[in-house]
């Protein structure tokens, strides 16, 4: 049985608000206009997942509200999980693993280099970097194909569907 990933990079941060920490930082306006517009576009694609896991970190938790507002995902139902913050692919790998096994498409939020590790590990490093050298730019969503269960995920598990960068859509 095939089950999909949703990857999700949060969008553009701000660094000039005087946030107490890193882990604080929100959106940029640029964040907070393509986080709905990558919502919008997983909606039109019918790529509305069962489960979403996220980072809680501000502007991960910004772009996962908005993404969710998107796709009628009721935010009462996204999980916040500590370890994708900082998190590699091990780590991002054992929060996957504990997604519900009725799940056939999960959607996970949070922060790079974790995610772009994450998509490697997954696909078997069988990736073309893009010309910019930026497989998880902001606001990107990679799409995964999985075939084994979510408690038995392991690298190499996965096939790369597709990866969109929200500038590359339509307002």
């Amino acid at each position: 049985m095939s089950r999909e990933i949703l990857i999700l990079r949060h969008a553009k941060s701000a660094w000039d608000t005087g946030a107490a920490s890193d882990f604080d930082r929100p959106l940029a306006k640029r964040g907070r206009r393509d986080a709905p517009r990558v919502g919008r576009w997983l909606r039109e694609q019918g790529l509305v997942p069962d489960h979403v896991v996220s980072s809680p970190a501000e502007r991960a938790k910004q772009t996962v509200l908005a993404v969710c507002r998107e796709l009628g995902f009721d935010a009462g139902l996204i999980h916040w999980d500590e370890r994708i913050y900082g998190g590699w692919a091990g780590s991002l790998l054992e929060v996957l693993r504990e997604t519900p096994r009725e799940a056939q498409r999960v959607l996970i939020a949070g922060h790079n280099p974790g995610l772009e590790d994450l998509v490697k590990s997954l696909a078997g490093g069988a990736i073309d970097t893009p010309a910019d050298g930026k497989l998880m730019p902001t606001a990107a969503v990679a799409r995964l194909e999985i075939e084994a269960g979510w408690s038995e995920l392991e690298p190499a598990v996965g096939r790369l569907l597709s990866l969109t960068r929200a500038r590359a859509l339509e307002s």
